[in-house]
């Protein structure tokens, strides 16, 4: 198996440049002091509508994107993702929001395989940690946040801003269970634009299905990890050497993943947490990879 080879996420397009600029200033707008978005009067229960009105239209799409490609032989991402996704409901390993079906699976264990991640040094140092916003990953954003770090986080399929910045020290006493909740984090986190200075330590995101004898992953097919990845690089918050961390179910590793087929700008992860164990390995640039358990 040829050596791994991910220089970064390209350069985005100027004409998304200006499309999140252009949002992220109405979001940061928005969320002035005295606006509607500001926490006092933020309304949950319309943001919680339109968020999943906009996950089943995504999740739909999704579906019939994979049923047009099951007989297409290209099409081995969405393959490998619905063995995944079948195998988790099959034997009980999946929970809410179900099913799980092009999500990124939420599981029995999650809550152990966060706090496997909590316990790394890499965690522990870090100061800026960005989580995505998905079910199985709300342990890993309540352990940033408890934790006195700033959490960043993707707005909901990027429809209002792109990031939301956490700080614990803003967030009334006894709310952080709520503020890692998407609807948490839109009434209780600034947004930020593409031109913010920030440095970003450690990057947490969810997956279908991830390989540990190389660190590479699949997500739900959306291609958000991705995008977020290349503004990240083009903000200047990460660079090659933040790691990227995966939390899964130990069903959700995979040993198929062809990774002389993964494109330029998927992105592979550094560490594997899992329930029961992890899987460590050295930089994803032309590097081998090792496997230890922790």
């Amino acid at each position: 198996m040829p050596p791994l080879l991910f220089l970064g996420a390209p350069p985005l397009p100027l004409c998304l440049v200006g499309r999140a600029s252009r949002r992220a200033r109405l979001a940061m707008a928005s969320a002035a002091p005295g606006s509607s978005s500001s926490s006092a009067s933020f309304d949950a229960a319309a943001f919680e509508a339109e968020r999943l009105r906009l996950d089943a239209a995504a999740r739909d799409g999704m579906a019939s994107t994979a049923a047009a490609a099951e007989a297409d032989p290209r099409a081995w991402k969405w393959v490998i993702r619905k063995r995944v996704w079948d195998a988790l409901e099959a034997e009980g390993i999946a929970r809410d929001p179900r099913p799980v079906h092009h999500r990124i699976p939420n599981f029995d264990g999650a809550p152990a395989a966060a706090d496997a991640l909590g316990r790394l040094d890499v965690f522990q140092n870090s100061q800026w940690v960005k989580v995505n916003p998905d079910s199985p990953q709300k342990q890993v954003r309540f352990l940033t946040l408890s934790g006195d770090k700033k959490l960043l986080t993707p707005q909901p399929r990027l429809r209002t801003g792109f990031f939301s910045v956490l700080d614990s020290q803003m967030i009334p006493i006894g709310c952080i269970p709520e503020a890692c909740t998407s609807v948490g984090a839109a009434k209780y986190g600034r947004p930020i634009g593409l031109d913010e200075r920030i440095k970003v330590d450690l990057i947490v995101i969810g997956s279908v299905a991830v390989d540990p004898s190389s660190g590479a992953r699949l997500g739900k097919g959306e291609g958000f990890a991705e995008l977020e990845y290349g503004m990240l690089r083009y903000m200047g918050a990460i660079d090659d050497s933040t790691m990227i961390v995966t939390t899964v179910h130990d069903k959700q590793l995979v040993d198929d993943l062809p990774v002389e087929k993964l494109l330029v700008h998927d992105v592979p992860v550094d560490i594997i947490c899992t329930p029961t164990q992890g899987f460590i390995g050295k930089s994803y640039l032309q590097k081998n990879w090792a496997r230890s358990e922790f």
